[in-house]
C-alpha cells in the first residue's frame, strides 16, 4: 500500500510506524510518504524511517496517487486538510485528528467520485499519546473496505484494541473523558502551583493527582487547547466545583454530592 501521511508529528509518525510494521495487512507491500506544513518536520520523520517526503514544490494531489491518505493534523486544520489532500487518495481517506463528526462529514463529501462511487473513508482516534502505546483506538467507519480493514489489522497488530463507535457517541464522550478531565486536572495543577506544600504532606490521592498533572502538562499546550476549543466540558467542571464550594457549610449537601459522584462511578463500572 502507498500511504501518504499528512502531518508528520507524533500521531502521524505513530500511524506510519503501525502500518509499516504490518505489511501483511496490505499484501506484503507498504510505502510511506510524509507531508507537513513544515518541511523540516516531514524530513525528520522520514529520516529515521524507510519513507519519502512529499515534494515541497508540488501541489497537494499532484503527486501520487496514493492508495490511502491519512490526515494527522491538529483539530482546527483537519477540514481544510481533507479538502486539500483528498485528490491524492486513490482508495481511502482517514484521519486521526481527535474529533469525528466534522472530519467524517468533510471526508464524505471529499470521497465521492464523479461517477457516483465513494472511496473508503473513516475516522480513528487513538485514546492515548503515542509514547504510551499500546492502547485503545476508537473507529467510526464512513465507507468501509479492504484498505481500512488493513489499517485496523495493522493497529491491532501493535497490541492496540480497536473498537467501533459512532461520531455522535465519540464526540459526546470526549466532552467528559478529555475536555472535563483535562480541565479538572489543570485546575488542581493551578491550585497546587500556588501552594507551598512539603513533599512529606502528600497523600496517595494528591500524589496521583500530581502524576496526572505531570502527564497532561508534558504534552503540547496547543493540542490541549484544541481539545478545549472542540469540546464542551470545562464549564461542567466549573459548575461542579461551584456546587462543592456551596456545600462547604452544609454537611448533608456535601454528603449528597459525595454519594452522587460515587454512585455514578459504580454505575459505569457495572454497565
Amino acid at each position: 500500500m502507498r500511504l501518504l501521511v499528512v502531518g508528520a508529528g507524533e500521531m502521524g509518525r505513530w500511524v506510519a510506524d503501525a502500518i509499516a510494521a504490518s505489511p501483511d495487512a496490505f499484501d506484503g507491500d507498504v510505502s510511506v510518504t510524509f507531508a507537513d506544513a513544515d518541511r523540516e518536520v516531514a524530513e525528520d520523520a522520514a529520516a529515521t524511517r524507510d519513507a519519502a517526503v512529499y515534494p515541497s514544490d508540488a501541489e497537494p494531489g499532484s503527486e501520487g496517487p496514493f492508495d490511502a491518505v491519512c490526515l494527522a493534523v491538529p483539530i482546527p486544520a483537519v477540514e481544510p486538510a481533507i479538502a486539500e489532500w483528498a485528490p491524492a487518495a486513490d482508495g481511502a481517506l482517514f484521519d486521526v485528528a481527535g474529533t469525528m463528526g466534522l472530519p467524517l462529514s468533510a471526508m464524505r463529501s471529499a470521497a465521492a467520485e464523479a461517477d457516483g462511487t465513494v472511496r473508503e473513508y473513516g475516522s480513528f482516534h487513538p485514546l492515548f499519546a503515542p509514547p504510551r502505546t499500546p492502547g485503545t483506538v476508537a473507529f467510526v467507519p464512513g465507507e468501509d473496505g479492504p484498505l481500512l480493514s488493513g489499517v485496523r489489522e495493522a493497529i491491532r497488530a501493535g497490541g492496540n484494541e480497536v473498537f467501533e463507535t459512532t461520531a455522535a457517541e465519540h464526540d459526546a464522550a470526549m466532552e467528559t473523558v478529555q475536555a472535563s478531565a483535562h480541565a479538572a486536572i489543570l485546575a488542581y495543577g493551578l491550585v497546587a502551583a500556588d501552594a507551598d506544600v512539603r513533599e512529606e504532606f502528600h497523600t496517595p490521592v494528591s500524589e496521583r493527582l500530581e502524576g496526572l498533572v505531570e502527564t497532561v502538562t508534558e504534552g503540547s499546550p496547543d493540542v490541549y487547547a484544541d481539545i478545549q476549543l472542540a469540546f464542551d466540558g470545562a464549564e461542567s467542571v466549573a459548575a461542579a466545583a461551584s456546587r462543592i464550594a456551596d456545600a462547604r457549610g452544609d454537611r448533608e449537601a456535601f454528603r449528597t454530592l459525595y454519594r452522587e459522584a460515587g454512585t455514578a462511578r459504580r454505575r459505569e463500572r457495572h454497565e
